[in-house]
């Protein structure tokens, strides 16, 4: 697949990506980073939105992974609370954790979709593995690290701005 910084689609939060869309687009699996994406780095709480999102995902024929490279208790803890499945360790951008996901649901690249907050592990591994990507504002940028790498994404989330979701 080729190499590009561009997500397919533009969104301000994961809660905004509807199933209605995702059969549009024929999506029947949806992958989801953990960290700013669900839940911020600092707490293990969704908010109310996000866990009524999920609740109602997990409703629909759509299934729902959360793909993560964090290593962490964490993530696993989290999934069996709210009835997800998860992958952590998944090497992001690094077709691994994606392909992964994909193999255990049987459904191909042409019918995923990876929703996650940073352009250089999330949508750029959701590309080169041909899913579509699905960059949502990251929760909360709580360090320097978080923010500077923000700034670094600026360009390619300006180049994208016209693949916004529409409400």
């Amino acid at each position: 697949m080729p190499f590009s910084l561009l997500p397919k689609l533009v969104t301000d939060k994961t809660t905004d990506i509807t199933p209605e869309l995702l059969r549009r687009r024929s999506i029947r699996l949806l992958m989801l980073d953990f960290d700013n994406t669900i839940v911020p780095y600092t707490t293990n709480v969704p908010t109310p939105e996000m866990a009524c999102w999920l609740k109602e995902m997990n409703q629909t024929e759509i299934q729902v992974c959360i793909v993560s490279n964090s290593h962490n208790d964490r993530v696993p803890k989290f999934c069996a609370e709210y009835g997800l499945a998860c992958i952590t360790h998944a090497k992001k951008p690094t077709p691994k954790g994606i392909k992964e996901c994909m193999a255990k649901y049987g459904i191909p690249a042409e019918n995923a979709a990876l929703v996650g907050d940073q352009i250089f592990t999330d949508t750029l591994g959701a590309n080169c593995t041909g899913v579509t990507s699905i960059l949502v504002k990251a929760i909360h940028n709580h360090n320097f690290w978080l923010k500077a790498r923000h700034v670094l994404e600026l360009p390619f989330i300006f180049a994208a701005r016209k693949r916004r979701i529409s409400q």
